[in-house]
Order: C-alpha cells, then sequence, then structure tokens
C-alpha cells in the first residue's frame, strides 16, 4: 500500500503528509481523550488566496493547531504549518487549502458538520458534543446561515404578509415578514413601529415596492402608515384570524367581565360566568361534546353573552364572499344588528371596523390570510425554546429564515 494512501484518501488534507501521530489519554474526569497530528509539507508550490495563482516563493510560515473530525472517540487536533505565499500579484497572502479556510481554526469537514448538528441541537449541546467553545460554534453556524440565506432576492415578489411575535417577556417584539405564495419568511427584525419595518422596504428598495401589489396584515397602524408610505399604490388585506381575535379581546372579553360583575351577589352565576372565557372564545365547531350543553345553558340566561357570541360567528361569514357589493351589504347588515345591541363594547367595536372596512373587503379580490404567518409565530416559538433562548436577535432571525426557505419555484 503507497504511504501517502490513508492520509490523501482517508484524511483528505491535501499537500500535507502526516509526520506524527500521538494519543493522548485524558486527566481529567468528563474529558474525552486527545488525537495529535502532525503534518508536513508536501507539495512544493503554494496557491494564493487571493487570486488563485501558483507560486514557489513563501514569505513567512507559522505552525497552526486547528480542530478536525474526531477520530473514533477522541478530539482531533491537527498541527498544519500554514504559509503566506509572496504573490507577484497580491502580494503576501495566505496560502488556499481545499480543506481549511484561510483563518479558521477548524477543517471545513468540521465546520459543516457542527452546522449540520446544529439544525436540530441548540448551540450548548453542539458544543459540548465536539469539545468546542460556544462561541466557535455560534459563529460557525451565523456564517452559514448567513451565506445561505443573504442577501435575499425579492425578484417576483408582489404580495407580503406581515405579523408580530414575541421576542421576549417585557412586551420585547419583532416583526416577520412572509411571502405567502411560496412560505418563505423574507425579513425578521426588532420592534413592530413604523421605524422598525423601515429597513425592510429600505432593503426591498423603490423597485420592488412598486410590483408589490398586497399587504395582508393585522389592524396595526404602524404597520398601515409606514405601507402606505413606502407602497402608496398597494392594497392592504386585514385578515379574518386577527379580526376576530381582536373581537375576543374588546368585546367577548369585556363584557364577560362586565356580566361577572353584574351578578356577583351570585356566587355560582358569577363563577360560571368567570370561567366561560374560552367556551365563547372557540370555534363552535371546536368545543367539545361535553362542552356543548354548558355553552348552550349559559347563552340560555345571559342575553348579552348569546348576542356577542352570535355576532362572532356571522363576523367570520364576511370573508366567505368574493364579491365586493355582495361583502358590503353583509357587513352593512351585521353593523346595524351590532348598533342595535345597545352592548357599549360591541358598538365601540363595530364603529372601529367600519373605518377598516376597505381592508376587509379588499380580501374579495385577494384571498388572502395570516393563518400560514400565524403557523410560523408558533414555530418560533419551538425554536426559542429549542435554544433556551438567544442571547442574539440577528442569529436567531437568521434561524427563524432558515427554518421557513419557502418552496422552489420549480416544484411540482
Amino acid at each position: 500500500m503507497p504511504r501517502d494512501y490513508s492520509t490523501n484518501i482517508l484524511a483528505g488534507w491535501e499537500r500535507y503528509r502526516v509526520k506524527l501521530v500521538e494519543r493522548i489519554e485524558p486527566t481529567e474526569a468528563g474529558r474525552k481523550p486527545r488525537v495529535e497530528v502532525t503534518l508536513v509539507r508536501e507539495a512544493r508550490t503554494y496557491r494564493c488566496s487571493g487570486c488563485g495563482q501558483e507560486t514557489a516563493k513563501v514569505h513567512d510560515t507559522v505552525v497552526r493547531c486547528v480542530r478536525d473530525l474526531p477520530i473514533l472517540d477522541a478530539e482531533t487536533h491537527v498541527w498544519v504549518p500554514r504559509y503566506r505565499v509572496a504573490c507577484p500579484t497580491c502580494g503576501p497572502k495566505i496560502e488556499a487549502l481545499s480543506w481549511l479556510s484561510p483563518w479558521d481554526r477548524v477543517t471545513k469537514r468540521l465546520a459543516e458538520s457542527v452546522v449540520r448538528l446544529c439544525r436540530v441541537l441548540p448551540v450548548k449541546q453542539v458544543a459540548e458534543f465536539y469539545g468546542l467553545d460556544w462561541d466557535t460554534v455560534k459563529n460557525l453556524d451565523v456564517a452559514a446561515l448567513a451565506a445561505q440565506l443573504l442577501p435575499v432576492d425579492f425578484t417576483g415578489v408582489t404580495v407580503i404578509a406581515m405579523d408580530e411575535f414575541a421576542l421576549r417577556k417585557g412586551h420585547r417584539y419583532a416583526t416577520v415578514v412572509l411571502e405567502p405564495q411560496r412560505k418563505r419568511v423574507l425579513w425578521v427584525g426588532q420592534g413592530r413601529g413604523r421605524e422598525d419595518v423601515r429597513p425592510f422596504f429600505e432593503l426591498v428598495g423603490t423597485e420592488g415596492c412598486r410590483q408589490v401589489q398586497a399587504v395582508v396584515m393585522d389592524m396595526n397602524p404602524a404597520y398601515e402608515e409606514e405601507v402606505r408610505v413606502q407602497c402608496p399604490h398597494t392594497v392592504i388585506v386585514y385578515d379574518l384570524f386577527h379580526v376576530v381575535a381582536k373581537y375576543g379581546r374588546e368585546v367577548i372579553d369585556r363584557v364577560r367581565v362586565a356580566e361577572a360583575y353584574r351578578v356577583r351577589q351570585d356566587h355560582t352565576a358569577r363563577k360560571v360566568i368567570k370561567g366561560a372565557r374560552w367556551l365563547l372564545l372557540r370555534n363552535r365547531e371546536n368545543v367539545k361534546a361535553e362542552d356543548r350543553v354548558r355553552l348552550r345553558d349559559l347563552l340560555a340566561v345571559n342575553r348579552r353573552l348569546a348576542a356577542v357570541y352570535v355576532l362572532k360567528d356571522d363576523l367570520k361569514h364576511l370573508w366567505d364572499y368574493t364579491y365586493p357589493g355582495a361583502a358590503t351589504r353583509f357587513f352593512v347588515g351585521w353593523y346595524q344588528r351590532a348598533i342595535r345591541s345597545r352592548i357599549g363594547p360591541l358598538k365601540t367595536f363595530a364603529r372601529r371596523l367600519k373605518a377598516k372596512l376597505p381592508g376587509i373587503i379588499a380580501h374579495c379580490h385577494f384571498p388572502l390570510h395570516t393563518s400560514l404567518l400565524e403557523g410560523i409565530t408558533n414555530k418560533i416559538k419551538v425554536l426559542k425554546r429549542m435554544g433556551y433562548g438567544y442571547r442574539d436577535d440577528g442569529y436567531f432571525f437568521l434561524k427563524v429564515m432558515a427554518a421557513f426557505p419557502g418552496i422552489p419555484e420549480n416544484a411540482g
């Protein structure tokens, strides 16, 4: 067998051969054994990392210790002479190697293995598995994610969806922008105000903003104001999920609390009303069989709760219409019933919703919704739990984008 078979074919340390291999057993409990590999130069020419040309001239040499993939149960430390070539074109430049980036302390294959494991495990566990520093693992993952995801290609993006999610406790929020057709996260940024989402539109550019035809969102006034400034021709679409969720908070919850206070002397009735929050907010088809009797009895004895519950279900039908005229007539009928109910929170909500009617009716032309975005928001929470939180928001946002790369255009 040739002397260099194992090094060139199995080890793959191009331009070098093994001079010495030594196994060092750990002296402390819990530490892994270490394999020390000393390499010597085999090739006589050097490739410039700047222009790529070969030269035989060397500017200087330094021996570095780099980490490679583990050998069986042992960490692998490779001592390798690194040459700075005297390139006639670029001047002094580090030598280019296929298996080691110019200034890295880990081989490319170890870096790739670390990045693959970071897709399914937190950084802490990956660092412990390979015996690497936490920051080293994180920096490798960040570099790989940035190379894969950035810069974002906005070509052909005509419809976007915007939503917010809780970044951490203390009313810290972030905004996520999605391309619904391809299920691709385009951008994630801190905050939910006008100034916070402006960097997205600056990234898209003037031409990109012109091609955006519709934006689906909740009724966040900051989003709406910035979209109207950056994309004045764009149609704003309000989705069903957020309108109904807003109805639950501003109408059902307030009426339920007021009714519980009104019957405060009747402890049994008060307890029933206070414990009925999720019964009233849940979709009728999702109410369990054992809870339907309790819901029916509650609505039978409380007219105000029955009124807001029925009008909640009716409001959802507004998104079933595909013709603007029919949708407008349906809303007018719903609005009149809400005003005649003489229920304060319901009347207030109806008047505010009337001012937003064009954005609701717009779904007839752009049947969009953020249910997909809500699903993505739920998965973002899972990512946070997997990572036990993220100290670096930029890193976390890259992880979110990597989790939703989108459906390829030629798929299917």
